[in-house]
């Protein structure tokens, strides 16, 4: 019995001296999941990509938080991926290539290049990042989307128990807007870059803008591309605003909303603070009771519920997907054992 005692001894010994001698991954590799490495050079090459250059550099502490960020979001795009490649759902080049003209297609070539460069990436990057999207999209689509079903009667037993939030008491106007200031904020972008620099550019702008609208641009795009307004990135939509809340807005404004038909786009309009503003309405609602009858009250409810539960089976998915990997995020572990000292080269 005593030999077996020290045998059992010895063993538990050996083996945890086995465990502290296996070698521990480099100072270059940030975290490990299900043995695949994520370098620390791939979350800088993202973090680069994130900053702006007319914003304030983030402190020690706001850098390593967003990089931590970064880094689990790419833990979990692994994740998914690996599924996803499990599942024989990995984005074709021929899908990869489709996508990625696509996404150029707002931008002239030279304005590309620019932005490559100027967030840091490659278009090897830009590629893979694609690939990757592309490839988790199928696996949700497949694992999630695919599996909804939103009936008749959910979307009925819905506007029962909210009626009341279908009773409009004013008009609502659905708006898009693209915005030109000759003041530019160096905190709002827009897919091109471009902004007006004085009244007078601002005005030619203002002028550019109508044109191509008039020979039939569209107006989302021309919003994302150059309006001057934090709304350029959902191509200048406001969603739908009660009649009221012109009230507190430039006269001119609300007067060329409400002369506006569905489908119409204003003329540029100067308001007094010097922004020029291009209008679009793109839907009215009149006042009083939406029934469940109007095909739009229908597909919205049956939008939103789906929606809904989409996004919480997406957040279950990604969970029980963690919880069946293995991951050690050792930059995490880093900050914690330096009380967030560490690595102190990484800005």
């Amino acid at each position: 019995m005593k030999l077996t005692t020290l045998t059992l001894a010895t063993l538990v010994v050996s083996a945890l001296a086995g465990c502290q001698q296996e070698t521990a991954p480099g100072p270059d590799v940030w975290a490990v999941v299900n043995g695949k490495e994520i370098a620390r050079g791939e979350v800088e090459k993202n973090f680069r990509s994130r900053l702006s250059a007319d914003s304030p550099a983030p402190s020690h502490e706001e850098a390593l938080s967003m990089k931590l960020t970064i880094l689990d979001e790419l833990i979990n795009s692994e994740i998914l991926l690996e599924r996803a490649e499990k599942m024989n759902l990995v984005a074709s080049d021929a899908e990869v290539e489709d996508k990625f003209t696509e996404s150029k297609t707002s931008f002239t070539e030279e304005d590309f290049q620019r932005k490559l460069q100027d967030s840091g990436l490659t278009v090897d990057d830009l590629k893979s990042d694609i690939r990757r999207q592309l490839s988790i999209q199928k696996l949700l689509n497949r694992e999630i989307a695919a599996k909804i079903s939103i009936t008749d009667q959910d979307v009925t037993n819905y506007y029962s128990q909210n009626r009341a939030q279908f009773n409009l008491a004013e008009p609502q106007y659905h708006i898009a807007q693209i915005v030109i200031t000759p003041r530019p904020d160096p905190s709002v972008h827009n897919r091109k870059n471009d902004k007006a620099t004085n009244e007078a550019e601002a005005g030619r702008k203002a002028a550019m803008l109508s044109q191509k609208l008039s020979a039939g641009a569209d107006f989302t795009q021309l919003a994302m591309d150059y309006s001057e307004d934090a709304s350029a990135s959902t191509g200048g939509d406001l969603g739908y605003n009660p009649e009221s809340s012109f009230n507190r807005s430039d006269p001119l404004l609300k007067h060329t909303v409400l002369e506006l038909k569905p489908g119409e786009v204003s003329r540029p309009i100067q308001l007094r603070d010097g922004r020029y503003v291009i209008l679009k309405l793109i839907g009215k609602e009149s006042a009083g009771q939406r029934e469940l009858s109007d095909p739009q009250v229908r597909e919205g409810i049956r939008q939103m519920l789906r929606n809904r539960k989409e996004q919480l089976l997406r957040a279950a998915y990604l969970t029980e997907a963690r919880n069946q990997s293995h991951v050690t995020n050792y930059l995490a572990k880093e900050i914690l054992e330096s009380s967030g000292k560490l690595p102190a080269d990484d800005q």
